[in-house]
């Protein structure tokens, strides 16, 4: 995928930073935190700033080339796949999944309830993983 385009796609001007955070997501499907971002990004971007991680993530999210996921009340992270699918979050080590979704799931664009419009839908489920599970 290249990045450049990805952004344009979205209506997203790229910049050094919408760049690297956005290849960052790309690369990293571990749904990153703006802290873990930020860190790993600053060696290489010493300008960079916590604010303009937040802030590019809330860009990216707001036209649709990223996702803000919430399944972690400690943490805000994010996925660079937009795609319908599913999140499970382990509650033993933290680690946020990709899951498949059903495919009787209601796509956005085919619902609306009591009148109401909606605009998104997110599957969150939350358990132990198969990793800590096996460790048992």
């Amino acid at each position: 995928m290249n990045v450049i385009e990805h952004l344009q796609e979205h209506s997203i001007k790229p910049s050094v930073q919408r760049i690297a955070i956005m290849q960052y997501l790309i690369e990293h499907r571990t749904h990153p935190t703006v802290e873990e971002i930020y860190s790993t990004l600053l060696p290489t971007i010493p300008t960079l700033s916590k604010t303009t991680v937040y802030n590019t993530l809330k860009l990216l999210s707001e036209h649709g080339a990223a996702q803000t996921l919430t399944i972690d009340e400690r943490n805000t992270c994010y996925d660079a796949d937009t795609s319908p699918h599913a999140h499970f979050l382990c509650k033993h080590c933290g680690k946020v999944y990709d899951l498949p979704i059903q495919n009787d799931a209601k796509q956005v664009e085919e619902m609306s309830i009591n009148g109401h419009e909606i605009q998104e839908i997110h599957y969150y489920y939350k358990g132990i993983c198969k990793e800590c599970k096996n460790k048992k």
